[in-house]
């Protein structure tokens, strides 16, 4: 049977919202509907890719792959589509509740209860918990999870200057930057991020030099499979777009800064650990961002391995994705 491919950008705001009923900021639902065709490009033969105009993905995809797809549909038409899976970028509740009203199964749908398990794992802690266990010589980083005002007062006079993050957010928009004392805006937020959402990650700033992350695959049962790096860029913490090379290109160019050898350890690291950790629990492309920061000692380099896990899929998978259908072509 089929599988239904579904861009759904605003997915990590909806996941923090984690509403049945959600309405995203006008900048996802503008995304959404200018990119909803993207999955065409690594969906099967005889697949769909919900759209919210078929036309017109028809010949924005046209224009970027040179081929075309005849599997795009609306949400008028999902109720008669013979399909025996769903691919979203990222499950949230939202989501769920969209595909069930416009006559999607229930059986091909997570329960609110698996969405539930997601979501736990969607939170910044999972990071903090793999950071812990990535500690191999060449690599550097610390975070912690803390509940209340008064402990992360005590971490930034501890550190120095921090990024706190709140668990679920997106595009850098929960993230701030305190140098050494809380100001007034910064405690008004703290506390507004506390009480929405429990507890926020305080990290010590470091002084990166470039952003990359691993793209990855879990199999539900246990297994984690690597499917190569992205390079991209940022700016303000906001993602501003990939590098497209090969494998091998992208290697060479991390290895100006360390070695590959640190970096194939970090990956066989990450499938071991997130393997249990999502076994039983989470199936389905999810990211580990990471960067090169400057060591303390002048010309050093070192590997911040787990900035963050984006479970969902990642602009980097579909970077993966077209260096592979250029390579194929």
């Amino acid at each position: 049977m089929a599988t239904l491919h579904i861009f759904n950008p605003e997915h990590d705001i909806a996941l923090a919202a984690n509403l049945s009923n959600f309405t995203a900021p006008h900048a996802g639902r503008q995304l959404r509907h200018d990119l909803g065709y993207l999955p065409a490009i690594w969906a099967a033969p005889g697949d769909y890719v919900l759209v919210e105009d078929v036309e017109g993905a028809q010949m924005a995809f046209s224009r970027l792959m040179h081929r075309p797809f005849e599997g795009f549909v609306d949400k008028h038409a999902l109720a008669r589509l013979d399909i025996g899976h769903v691919e979203p970028w990222g499950w949230d509740l939202a989501l769920r509740s969209f595909l069930l009203r416009y006559g999607v199964p229930s059986e091909i749908v997570p329960s609110e209860a698996e969405i539930a398990v997601i979501r736990d794992l969607s939170h910044r802690k999972t990071a903090v918990g793999l950071l812990r266990q990535l500690g191999l010589e060449g690599t550097v980083g610390e975070s912690v999870v803390l509940e209340t005002p008064e402990a992360v007062a005590r971490q930034v006079e501890h550190w120095g200057k921090v990024v706190v993050k709140a668990p679920w957010s997106s595009s850098g928009r929960g993230i701030r930057f305190i140098d050494s004392t809380l100001d007034d805006y910064q405690e008004r937020w703290l506390r507004n991020v506390l009480a929405r959402q429990g507890s926020v990650v305080v990290e010590p700033y470091y002084n990166k030099v470039k952003d990359f992350a691993m793209e990855f695959s879990s199999d539900g049962s246990g297994s984690v499979t690597c499917l190569g790096l992205s390079l991209f860029h940022t700016s303000n913490g906001v993602y501003m777009g990939n590098i497209l090379a090969s494998e091998e290109e992208k290697r060479k160019m991390i290895s100006r800064y360390i070695s590959v050898d640190l970096l194939d350890a970090v990956q066989e690291c990450i499938c071991q650990v997130l393997g249990d950790v999502f076994q039983g629990r989470y199936q389905g492309p999810f990211g580990v961002d990471m960067m090169i920061v400057n060591g303390k000692s002048n010309g050093i380099f070192l590997l911040h391995p787990c900035v963050e896990i984006n479970l969902r899929r990642t602009m980097g998978h579909v970077a993966l994705a077209l260096s592979s259908q250029s390579r194929s072509s």
